[in-house]
């Protein structure tokens, strides 16, 4: 069985000019980046700003695709399952920041260099090159692992 999910790497300009990089704590006190699984119907696209308007109650505009990441995984009563997870660059362009809380923890913003800090530290190894990915779209320069 294949599983689609999307998500998006979230960033905004504040009225002073600085970028700041959205990150979220999931339910396992992990951070994340928000995502979710495709719907019937629905782009890859449509699912990665659904899950972002969901999760963070933030509009989000796709400026460009990073990468996917693609795993497997056993399910209880499906058996083993090819996940396959796009993520994009995306702008908020509206919205208020409010986190999803059956699913998540909490939602921030942060600077650029503090949002990879922190991902390197707590967040998901296959997150570290979606995060770096999307700092290099945004002309910020990291190590990635």
């Amino acid at each position: 069985m294949k599983e689609i999910s999307a998500g998006g790497v979230v960033y905004r300009y504040t009225e002073q000019g600085k970028l700041q990089i959205q990150l979220i704590q999931d339910r396992y006190g992990k951070v994340s980046l928000p995502k979710g699984k495709m719907e019937p119907g629905e782009t890859v696209e449509e699912t990665a700003l659904r899950e972002i308007v969901e999760e963070t109650g933030l509009i989000g505009r796709i400026v460009a695709p990073i990468d996917q990441i693609k795993y497997q995984y056993e399910h209880e009563r499906l058996g083993k399952v090819s996940k396959e997870v796009h993520y994009y660059l995306v702008e908020a362009i509206g919205g208020t920041l409010q986190a999803q809380v059956e699913e998540i923890r909490g939602v921030e913003w942060f600077d650029p260099l503090d949002a990879w800090r922190r991902q390197r530290q707590s967040g998901y190894d296959n997150n570290h090159r979606i995060v770096a990915g999307a700092l290099q779209l945004l002309d910020i320069h990291v190590e990635a692992p």
